[in-house]
């Protein structure tokens, strides 16, 4: 079964609408100023163009995103054994189940 092309009718490259999609994203800026940053690195695209690419390939990217990260840590457990408190500078072991 072939995947389907989700950039088939797009001129800007795959590369560019990822990128400006995850600044969005990972570093919380506004659409102007991921904008600002793309032109600076040469690439000259609208704040609006931005947004059109959050709301049709935002949800993809994310789900991408949660998928990597929840494969990285699948079997990653933490458990806390002991607790020791401190009151008025003693230390004592709180009985658990009460």
């Amino acid at each position: 079964m072939k995947t389907k092309n989700i950039f088939k009718y797009f001129k800007t490259s795959p590369e560019i609408i990822k990128l400006a999609v995850m600044y969005y994203v990972r570093f919380t800026l506004s659409l102007r100023q991921v904008e600002d940053i793309l032109h600076e690195r040469g690439i000259d695209i609208c704040h609006e163009t931005v947004r059109s690419w959050w709301n049709r390939f935002g949800p993809m990217l994310a789900k991408e995103v949660k998928q990597h990260r929840a494969g990285s840590h699948l079997n990653w457990r933490w458990h806390i054994d002991e607790v020791f408190v401190r009151i008025n500078g003693e230390r004592y072991y709180p009985l658990t189940g009460r």
